[in-house]
């Protein structure tokens, strides 16, 4: 385990890609992408590449120079061959090209090439150390401590003192101290930079999550609207065209006006439907751009309910005007709801709706007795919660359960005060 860190750093580790920035860099244009096959240059990848040009036409002729005055003093016994200032070259230049993409492959090739450059060229004397030589190891360095995990930098840096250590002993200590200055520097930029990475992240996903929200949101009052405006009417529709033939007994006048009357609800479901759609069309956010269904209206339900075969009675209680547009749709919905459920699940039972406002509350109550003949299937519960929701939207509650009599109760309490402050369906998309 000691030892993995130093066969990631010769071997088989690897540094983090190149981080994705248009900064810094300018458009190339069209007649140039035959010799730069790119839509953008990047002005600091260009600088790095000339960089490295230089170093290597400067570090060759340093090291032809130094070999021949090396030859004439007589240190040399002959003048190294011209293949060695072509290393000292590479040795310079070849890992400035690479860092950007690569920078252990650059670490690796630097580690390699320049210690060999430098032994080679001693013989005894103190060590050269061209600047350029300097530069070039230090800026891969860096791109290491930025780009690779810790555990691998630290291996970098101790196999950057011991081989200065055994190429050159007296230059230990300043190689140490200048090592660790651009190790800890390069790793305190790779940990802002993963600080910042990470913070981009999280408000990336937290958008990505709060999108997610407001769709689904979006999907639930859809839902809601459509099941509370197609399910009462369908199921006043179905049990009209089923009793209506019963009722007519070949009478074509009553026919005739029972169909009338399906037919009538059918269009008054079309109508209601449209202008539900019109208002979850809304481009601007308003969902009061058409008039909404309010109490004024639950006299059209109990109508409906009556004509499919409940016994309704209705009981009003207080002054019920004035409430706000949020409140009077909320309880026209849960209304709606409530009877229909009668209607599927209770065919011909008594019910009772209780409409009451007590000082800036709205209590409803919808409860209906067993039915007198065989109730539909059992539903998904979407109802319910639709009417749960509306309640929850408005800071009000919503009770609903079965009766120990064999029948059924909605209850549900609305605060009137916070609507008229602004809580209302379209704050809550």
């Amino acid at each position: 385990m000691a030892l993995q860190p130093f066969a990631l750093a010769l071997f088989r580790g690897d540094a983090d890609p190149p981080p994705r920035s248009r900064r810094l860099s300018i458009p190339v244009p069209r007649g140039l992408r035959v010799l730069i096959p790119a839509e953008r240059l990047s002005l600091v990848r260009t600088a790095e590449l000339l960089m490295a040009v230089i170093l290597f036409l400067t570090t060759q002729n340093m090291a032809r120079d130094w070999t021949m005055q090396a030859a004439a003093s007589g240190r040399m016994w002959v003048p190294l061959p011209e293949t060695f200032a072509l290393l000292c070259g590479v040795a310079a230049s070849l890992p400035v090209a690479l860092r950007d993409r690569w920078p252990l492959a650059a670490w690796r090739t630097a580690f390699v090439l320049l210690p060999i450059s430098l032994w080679t060229s001693l013989h005894g004397s103190e060590p050269p150390y061209p600047a350029t030589t300097v530069l070039s190891y230090l800026l891969v360095l860096y791109s290491v401590a930025v780009r690779c995990d810790r555990r691998i930098t630290l291996a970098v840096w101790v196999l950057t003192v011991l081989t200065a250590w055994i190429v050159h002993p007296n230059s230990m200590a300043i190689v140490t101290v200048v090592a660790a200055v651009i190790v800890l520097f390069g790793y305190n930029v790779r940990v802002r930079r993963t600080a910042t990475s990470r913070l981009a992240e999280e408000e990336r996903r937290s958008r990505l999550a709060e999108d997610a929200q407001a769709v689904l949101e979006e999907r639930a009052r859809i839902a809601r609207e459509l099941h509370d405006v197609v399910a009462h009417h369908m199921s006043v529709i179905a049990i009209q065209a089923e009793a209506v033939p019963i009722r007519a007994a070949g009478d074509p006048v009553q026919l005739e006006a029972g169909l009338a009357e399906i037919r009538n609800l059918s269009l008054e479901a079309i109508a209601e439907l449209r202008q539900v759609l019109g208002v979850l069309r809304d481009q601007d956010g308003r969902t009061e751009t058409t008039p909404q269904p309010g109490l004024d209206r639950v006299d059209e339900l109990v109508a409906n309910a009556r004509s499919a075969g409940l016994a309704v009675l209705v009981k009003r209680s207080g002054s019920l005007d004035g409430l706000g547009p949020a409140v009077e749709l909320s309880a026209y919905r849960i209304v709606q709801e409530s009877l229909s459920n009668a209607m599927r699940h209770a065919p011909g039972a008594a019910v009772g709706v209780e409409l009451v406002r007590e000082g800036d509350e709205l209590r409803l109550r919808v409860a209906n007795s067993r039915g007198t003949g065989d109730g539909g299937p059992p539903g998904a519960g979407q109802g319910l919660v639709g009417m749960r929701e509306r309640a929850s939207l408005l800071n009000g509650t919503l009770a609903a359960g079965p009766t120990p009599s064999g029948g059924f109760e909605v209850a549900a309490t609305l605060p009137i005060t916070a609507a008229r402050t602004g809580t209302n369906e379209a704050d809550d998309r």
